[in-house]
């Protein structure tokens, strides 16, 4: 059997930057308002300035693009989250609406990927489990983070802490994506999305009354 296995770039820095082209091609595509199902191949190379088989050679597909560019606002938001502790001497439920605020920020700058995601995830499944494990991989840090709390006997003992990570983690997740897809950038309404989820989090599970 013909091995897949691709060839090491016998120039890295030269992949990077063709690489980099594709993405901020197809990204700007995304912001003028295309829609990624639409976007052939031969549009993104030529918006990239490459030609076709370029693409082929640094991309499986779209689906693996598309994976690519949400890779970057998936770790963005979730790597500034998971900077938060909830034992914080200072005052975690401020820091978190700050993050809160910060990953809202990350969400609209990447609106139109958000928006390409949940439009490919509906009928291609590699995309759909590659969004879900990157949740998922959230949700597992957050159970952990909750059982810290509870034997320090902070947080009720209880608490169903895989039930209430998932709703907290895959719940705030869409209520996100939905904030950003529903209402313009404002500065009042983004603050009260990040204030009354930093809420949600920290008074219905990590501070719950017993």
């Amino acid at each position: 059997m013909p091995s897949i296995t691709r060839r090491r770039p016998s120039n890295p820095d030269g992949r990077a930057a063709v690489e980099a082209r594709v993405l901020a091609a197809t990204e700007r595509l995304l912001q003028q308002g295309a829609r990624f199902t639409d976007l052939g191949v031969q549009r993104i190379a030529a918006e990239a300035g490459v030609a076709r088989s370029t693409f082929y050679t640094h991309f499986r597909d779209k689906s693996e693009l598309l994976m690519r560019l949400a890779g970057t606002m998936r770790e963005s938001a979730f790597g500034r989250t998971g900077e938060w502790s909830p034992s914080d001497p200072d005052d975690p439920l401020a820091t978190l609406t700050e993050i809160f605020a910060d990953v809202i920020r990350i969400y609209r700058t990447y609106a139109p990927v958000l928006a390409a995601i949940n439009e490919v995830a509906a009928y291609d499944e590699v995309v759909r489990e590659y969004w879900a494990a990157g949740l998922e991989r959230f949700v597992a840090r957050t159970v952990d983070a909750l059982q810290i709390e509870q034997q320090a006997g902070r947080t009720p003992a209880d608490l169903d802490v895989t039930t209430a990570s998932r709703l907290i983690v895959v719940g705030g997740d869409r209520f996100l994506a939905d904030h950003v897809s529903t209402t313009s950038a404002d500065t009042e309404t983004d603050a009260a999305a990040a204030r009354e989820l930093a809420a949600t989090w920290w008074y219905g599970v990590y501070r719950r009354p017993a």
